[in-house]
């Protein structure tokens, strides 16, 4: 028997509230890499401090839009690959086939 208590996280009244697509940019996505291996890749709008790209060696200013990428399948472990993460340029990111990391 269904109770007859209503909802309080919508009220029936309420219209459907659509998708925000720049809500899923911070989802954790996996891909595949020039390697072989697994990588999970999260899209990120920013933070407060800089990060040094592996793919170009070039430091990534505060406040930029950028890619945090680390192995599924790391030789040590999943919790292993989510330390080893890196953040990347997203344009490095996406060239990573034609160049190896610098570091």
């Amino acid at each position: 028997m269904p109770s007859s208590r209503r909802s309080r996280r919508r009220p029936y009244s309420a219209g459907h509230v659509p998708l925000d697509p720049d809500r899923l940019r911070g989802m954790t996505r996996s891909e595949g890499g020039p390697d072989g291996g697994s990588y999970s890749v999260r899209q990120v709008r920013g933070s407060d401090k800089s990060y040094r790209c592996p793919g170009c060696d070039q430091l990534i200013a505060p406040g930029t839009a950028h890619v945090v990428a680390w192995r599924n399948d790391h030789l040590l472990g999943a919790q292993a690959g989510i330390e080893d993460r890196r953040h990347w340029h997203t344009s490095c990111w996406r060239a990573r086939g034609r160049r190896r990391p610098t570091r």
